[in-house]
């Protein structure tokens, strides 16, 4: 009896707790509500611009948040501008990035799984990490991605909202 209370003590004294090497990181998600204050504000620009867009809002791994698309806008415009998100999110950085590389001679980049390399997609970001994207189309390249990015800066105002 007294080896196993011995043994069983030395077994835990020599095993590290649980704690100290499973430990779970936190992340910042994209909310619903937050999805809604950046589609507002790419709408804004839009109506602003007098666009017609679909606005589309993932999380970070490329998931439908929220899909809007303004009166007029072209029905072709909806699978793109979520493609466009769902680029900028799973792979961390804008889509026109793929577009240029395409562009520059890089055809590789057509086999992207998931990737859509039209300009128009941008990370959403939060403490320097991708949390989520948005992904405009319906106008030029260049007046979709200029719409998305009003919708994307608006993030920093909402984090700084929450710690009010």
């Amino acid at each position: 009896m007294k080896f196993i209370i011995g043994f069983t003590i030395s077994l835990m004294m020599s095993t590290p707790c649980i704690s100290s090497f499973a430990q779970l990181s936190t992340k910042r998600v994209l909310t619903l509500e937050a999805a809604k204050k950046i589609t507002e504000a790419a709408e804004a620009e839009a109506k602003r611009r007098g666009a017609t867009v679909v606005i589309a809002v993932v999380d970070d791994g490329g998931n439908l948040l929220l899909l809007e698309r303004l009166n007029d806008t072209q029905v072709a415009s909806v699978d793109v501008a979520i493609g466009k998100a769902r680029t900028a999110a799973i792979f961390r950085r804008p889509s026109k990035v793929f577009e240029d590389q395409i562009r520059e001679g890089r055809v590789a980049a057509l086999a992207l799984p998931g990737a859509t390399p039209l300009q128009g997609g941008i990370p959403i970001e939060a403490d320097g990490k991708v949390i989520g994207a948005i992904g405009v189309s319906g106008n030029t390249p260049q007046e979709d991605e200029d719409i998305a990015k009003v919708g994307a800066a608006i993030t920093v105002d909402i984090i700084q909202g929450g710690k009010k």
